[in-house]
């Protein structure tokens, strides 16, 4: 495909390039040394070699004493408590079956832990689902150490798993790596439902069975959740980066066509070690990718958490992205989708309605992508992510996706979006920097001001809104709850309480150094807020009563307070044993004071100092 670059997307992409010039450079050196010292199977002691295999068939251990026969390393996120991550549990042995077809060997090298967001939500285990993404990282790369293994195939799906995934995969980027997702479940009931029925219940209209079951009939079987949070968004952006198959991010679990992808996944990989054409991890994430991935994520007005994933994810290969970025990305890019928080529609809805290949497609032909990438494909580039998988005869194949969407209410071209914008502001002012996601937001909803109220617990506002005390204009000011804090955890408790309130018709808004995820939706949220309250910034300095605006149109933060009168104010303290049970924030607070900030990707280890 013979492409022409919008000079904008061009230019933000050259930015990127040249301030990521030195930490760039010393991340490809390290992985150019990586490669040629990685040893040999047949040169590695013979001790080394038959603790690898001695647990393998005879035959598998005939094929690995030579040096001849590739060997595949599983990285895997399997439980059967995440409904995402339940499919997993045949994988292992689908992939060694499909790879010794193929004359290969493949081996579970190591599994990484896997919570699940929707089930720590307001609970106090939420404090480690952030920490968990660099544990998962930390994990992959003792998965990976062995250094036996000539490519990876990683099985994750949900918030911090794929991210951290591919933040372990890339300090072994010299081997080549595909991701393997699962699939969402099938639809249930409507999001619209849904959410109609959480809103009763913060109202006192239903009672907890009711909840229960409408909850239940939402999330009702193995796959992912259908609504498009973090953990959909997590499999956009593998698609659109070239690191698993065109069209296999929303096939649902269980279904021959599946089973095809995940068998066409490991000879994807095999083919990218070959010594003729080898396609390592480490060329496959380049500052082109990641730029389609901001695009990506714009575009389909996915999770505010990639906000940091991929500013982590940005730094472990040496390429320093910004919020900045981001938001000038956002002001060239359209929203393109409208998919549950930011519609009614499901992620089962936008696969019908185009998909994957669809939108890249648009996106491409506007110039709004950056073709000349390597994928797990190969160097074709993503005119091939163009596509999409069908069974024919039984046998995968594929053909062009949709030139029209099948529904314009899910699923539009770059010509007639929903929003000329992507959605997604980076806000500055005198209380710091955050991000606001106002895809879902309604006009008269971008721009807020109103008095403080301020708290350090998110529970705490439940008691507030029981009173009767939040009948009014305010904007909530939740602190205390950044990365080295208390983890960061999502404060999702806030949504329903808040949506209440708005929809009588108040003025509401929310200002916190936590964070708010993939399912943040109709209230302006200023989130992310750095610096947070731990490190001293103005957060700590609000106090109740105070105006604050939250402008998503000018991306603006600001609070209307002399400077003079602001900086002399004692900062608030903090409460860090509220609320704690010993649910792992002991381990946490061993690692609070490395934590680096929102805007750094709030990640446990330096990665681009580390180098």
């Amino acid at each position: 495909m013979t492409q022409k670059i919008h000079p904008t997307l061009q230019a933000i992409t050259n930015r990127i390039a040249e301030r990521s010039k030195t930490t760039r450079a010393a991340y490809r050196g390290k992985i150019r040394r990586a490669q040629q010292d990685k040893p040999k199977r047949s040169t590695i002691s013979c001790g080394n070699l038959a603790h690898a295999f001695a647990a393998c068939s005879a035959g598998d251990k005939a094929a690995l004493s030579s040096d001849t026969v590739a060997n595949l390393g599983i990285v895997t996120a399997y439980n059967d408590m995440l409904s995402a991550h339940a499919p997993y549990s045949d994988y292992p042995a689908e992939i060694k079956k499909a790879a010794a077809a193929l004359g290969a060997v493949a081996q579970v090298a190591g599994g990484v832990p896997a919570m699940c967001d929707g089930i720590t939500q307001g609970q106090t285990g939420m404090e480690l689902s952030l920490f968990s993404r660099d544990v998962i990282a930390m994990a992959t790369a003792v998965a990976l150490s062995h250094n036996v293994f000539d490519g990876v195939i990683h099985l994750g799906i949900c918030d911090k798993i794929v991210p951290g995934l591919l933040l372990g995969a890339l300090s072994f980027g010299h081997l080549p790596a595909i991701f393997m997702p699962a699939g969402p479940m099938p639809s249930g009931l409507p999001n619209a439902r849904k959410a109609e029925v959480r809103q009763l219940f913060a109202e006192g209209k239903v009672g907890r069975p009711e909840l229960l079951k409408a909850e239940s009939q939402s999330y009702h079987s193995p796959g992912t959740c259908t609504f498009y949070g973090t953990a959909n968004t997590n499999q956009m952006l593998m698609e659109i980066m070239g690191l698993q198959l065109p069209g296999s991010s929303f096939v649902n679990p269980g279904t021959p066509l599946r089973a095809a992808l995940n068998t066409h996944a490991v000879a994807s990989l095999l083919r990218c070690t070959t010594e003729n054409s080898p396609t390592p991890l480490a060329d496959i994430v380049t500052v082109k990718t990641l730029v389609n991935g901001m695009v990506g994520l714009l575009a389909t007005g996915g999770s505010t958490n990639h906000t940091l994933h991929l500013m982590a994810i940005g730094r472990a290969a040496g390429i320093r992205l910004t919020w900045q970025d981001l938001a000038a990305l956002s002001d060239l890019v359209p929203l393109l989708c409208r998919i549950y928080p930011n519609g009614l529609a499901d992620v089962n809805h936008f696969q019908a309605a185009g998909g994957m290949g669809f939108l890249i497609n648009s996106l491409l032909e506007s110039g709004l992508l950056h073709n000349d990438v390597k994928t797990v494909l190969g160097d074709g580039g993503l005119s091939a992510y163009t596509k999409e998988p069908f069974l024919e005869d039984g046998r995968l194949a594929w053909r062009d996706a949709p030139e029209n969407s099948l529904d314009d209410m899910v699923l539009r071209p770059v010509t007639t979006p929903f929003r000329a914008d992507g959605g997604l502001q980076h806000l500055t002012g005198n209380l710091g920097s955050a991000v606001i996601k106002t895809s879902a937001l309604k006009d008269k909803h971008m721009t807020v001001t109103a008095p403080a109220i301020t708290l350090s617990d998110q529970n705490d506002l439940q008691g507030l809104f029981e009173s009767g005390a939040l009948n009014r204009d305010f904007i909530a000011v939740i602190r205390f709850q950044g990365p080295r804090a208390n983890g960061m955890p999502e404060l999702h408790k806030l949504t329903p309480i808040l949506g209440i309130l708005q929809d009588k018709g108040y003025q509401v808004g929310l200002v916190t150094d936590g964070r708010m995820s993939g399912a943040s939706g109709k209230i302006p949220a200023a989130i992310h807020l750095t610096p947070e309250a731990m490190a001293d910034g103005p957060i700590a300095r609000i106090e109740d009563g105070d105006i604050i605006t939250i402008d998503g149109r000018n991306s603006r933060l600001h609070i209307e307070v002399p400077e003079e009168i602001f900086s002399a104010r004692p900062a608030a303290a903090a409460n860090l044993t509220q609320n704690n049970t010993g649910m792992g924030r002991e381990l946490f607070s061993m690692l609070r004071n490395s934590a680096s900030s929102a805007e750094q990707g709030a990640s446990l280890f330096t990665w681009d100092e580390d180098l």
